[in-house]
């Protein structure tokens, strides 16, 4: 029995278009999102300020040595500002650590308050802080990021919120409404449903050849067409 190859290919590209016609929709659709936001109002850049750079009085500091002692297998230790005091941070294999630049003293972890204050010096909007939260298990936008951390929201449309790091009190991210449906469209651009991160994932590869079968087969029918109807005309 004959294979009649334009039956085939037509019923083909049909179901094929069936299958990854909505998913070809939604690559245009998160894609057009993706291209038409800006990429710094997706980082959330115009909600914080940048940190400011102020010079150090050095004279009655601890030395770096002590802190050493104090920080065994530090890898680094530098100075730097914590509420407009000078303190020591040291890298550690368990994290980062503060101490008093002048006592050489560890310094406790933050406070509510402390991290409340924080984030309100970081803070572009003026909006008030509407809950506070220590996480210790990471939520949905932030799986990249081991916790602990603190939580910050803030009022507003598109709900700013900030996570401070616990020990230091540093800017660790920043996610609001844009980030969040950015974050949702490049799931279902990725068609990674679970990390959101594999851009190389089985489901993605099917389907991206799956829409490249279905062009081929949609150019193919195409072609025959003409050709088709040149031989009737003629």
């Amino acid at each position: 029995m004959a294979i009649r190859w334009p039956l085939l290919v037509r019923r083909t590209h049909k179901w094929l278009a069936l299958v990854v016609g909505v998913q070809a929709l939604l690559w245009t659709l998160t894609g057009f999102y993706m291209v038409v936001v800006h990429i710094d109002t997706i980082h959330g850049d115009h909600l914080v300020r940048a940190p400011m750079v102020q010079p150090f009085d050095l004279a009655g500091l601890a030395p770096p040595s002590r802190i050493v002692a104090a920080a065994p297998g530090a890898s680094e230790v530098r100075l730097q500002r914590f509420f407009d005091r000078p303190v020591w941070r040291a890298e550690t294999p368990e994290g980062a650590r503060l101490f008093d630049a002048r006592s050489g003293a560890p310094l406790p972890a933050l406070t509510e308050s402390q991290v409340r204050e924080q984030a309100r010096r970081i803070y572009t909007g003026d909006g008030k802080i509407v809950s506070v939260r220590l996480l210790t298990e990471a939520p949905q936008e932030m799986q990249s990021r081991k916790p602990p951390y603190w939580q910050v929201e803030f009022e507003g449309w598109n709900r700013p919120t900030l996570y401070l790091s616990p020990t230091t009190g540093e800017l660790i991210s920043r996610r609001h409404a844009l980030w969040r449906v950015f974050d949702f469209a490049w799931m279902l651009h990725i068609m990674d449903y679970d990390e959101r991160t594999d851009v190389n994932n089985p489901l993605l590869r099917v389907a991206t050849w799956s829409v490249f079968a279905m062009a081929i087969s949609g150019a193919w029918l195409l072609i025959w067409s003409f050709k088709r109807r040149k031989r009737k005309q003629a």
